[in-house]
């Protein structure tokens, strides 16, 4: 007997201000997440309080996007009626879910805003049946499974709980330790984890240093080798996550949600990220309704990948032996140089990120995967005089003149 496929996963999009959240919405999110300056792990970003935590869910719900609230730090008792204060504003902002670690505040949660479901963060660490099983009879909805289980461990837990909604990463930074555990912050810059102040020194660059160390059971080979000389290296820091090609996988065992990491990202990012992640879901479920039906090829949503990397790509832990993505042979990363602001005559104007040279060919990063190129002496740029420029530099605003259709407020551009 054949069974019918799941639905496609909610793709789950960060959104750490005002840019990232119009990104998350352009290029293809079902959901978003987003916290304040404080109680949501994420400090560094901006954040939405107040008035703009009000528009940014409206926003969000006339796009028909999802909206959920992380309170997902481990609070001291002198942080608990801030943490009160907003859990009782939940309801009427109109957020579609509460994203908590700590058991005091699902506790509260649950008296403050029983409404609202509740949705437990990686940092609670849930690798096992009794944890599910634990934070269910707690009243929790859905459960974000650790990046440190494999796809095996995955399914089971998927198939043992049919009446828990759950997500996974998919994509982004992963901690050295146990998912924001780490007290590497807290011992070197006095800055905890948990707190959401977290200064990653994991990727801080070090020097000065030879070591190499073996196991007992396995003397002669070498288990870690470090060798630095004078320049500065950033050893610890791991690689990145990514599951792009089992995307369709996950989906097919039933994760309700792939989420991508990256709060405190720029909009750039987001986009480029939020737009291959649709694409694949997208492609997936074309796939599973017409077999012979193609879409993007995954080299090409890879490569996209690629522009936005700071670090290797790789698979973690879902594999038994982990797969590390590297891109073609030849492959150059181009930078995002703009993000269009608004119509200006037969132009666009736009706000620089990068610098940028009219004799480099760009390409205007469509929804969809679709990316026209901007071919040099076929597009036009102005500076903010008006006067034809062959440059553009970060922090200026300029015009663009080209013969793209479908262009829109908000969309960037690589170069």
């Amino acid at each position: 007997m054949t069974t019918m496929p799941p639905d496609t996963p909610e793709l789950l999009v960060p959104a750490g201000g005002r840019e990232q959240l119009e990104a998350a919405l352009l290029y293809g999110a079902d959901a978003v997440y987003m916290g304040g300056p404080e109680l949501s792990l994420r400090t560094a970003c901006d954040g939405f309080s107040g008035e703009g935590l009000a528009a940014a869910v409206r926003d969000a719900h006339a796009a028909g996007v999802k909206v959920y609230y992380c309170l997902n730090a481990m609070p001291y008792d002198a942080q608990l009626p801030a943490v009160e204060a907003m859990l009782e504003r939940l309801p009427d902002l109109g957020a579609d879910g509460l994203i908590a670690a700590d058991p005091g505040v699902i506790r509260l949660a649950r008296k403050r805003c029983p409404s609202v479901p509740i949705h437990l963060s990686t940092q609670a660490h849930s690798v096992n049946r009794a944890a599910v099983a634990f934070w269910r009879e707690a009243g929790v909805r859905r459960v974000n499974l650790a990046r440190e289980l494999d796809f095996r461990a995955v399914r089971g837990l998927v198939e043992a709980f049919p009446d828990v909604e759950f997500e996974a990463f998919v994509h982004g930074a992963m901690c050295l330790a146990l998912s924001g555990h780490c007290l590497l912050s807290a011992w070197v810059n006095n800055r905890p984890a948990n707190q959401g102040r977290c200064t990653q020194p994991c990727r801080f660059e070090y020097r000065g240093m030879a070591l190499t160390v073996e196991e007992r059971k396995r003397e002669g080979e070498p288990l870690w080798e470090v060798r630095q000389g004078e320049a500065f290296s950033g050893f610890w820091a791991p690689q990145d996550l990514c599951l792009l090609r089992y995307a369709g996988l996950l989906a097919d065992v039933g994760v309700r949600a792939l989420k991508l990491e990256g709060r405190t990202k720029s909009g750039g990012y987001v986009a480029q990220i939020a737009d291959v992640y649709r694409a694949a879901l997208d492609r997936h479920a074309a796939r599973r309704a017409h077999p012979e039906a193609r879409g993007v090829s995954t080299d090409a949503l890879l490569e996209e990948l690629f522009h936005t990397a700071s670090r290797p790509l790789s698979t973690g832990f879902f594999l038994p032996r982990r797969r590390v993505e590297t891109p073609p042979e030849g492959f150059r990363p181009r930078p995002v140089v703009a993000r269009l602001l608004e119509p200006a005559g037969d132009g666009w104007r736009v706000q620089v990120r990068s610098p940028w040279s009219s004799e480099r060919e760009a390409s205007i990063l469509l929804p969809g995967m679709r990316r026209p190129a901007l071919r040099p002496g076929a597009y036009r740029l102005e500076n903010h005089r008006g006067e034809r420029a062959g440059n553009l530099h970060p922090g200026m605003e300029g015009v663009l003149y080209c013969d793209v259709e479908g262009l829109a407020k908000g969309l960037y551009i690589r170069a």
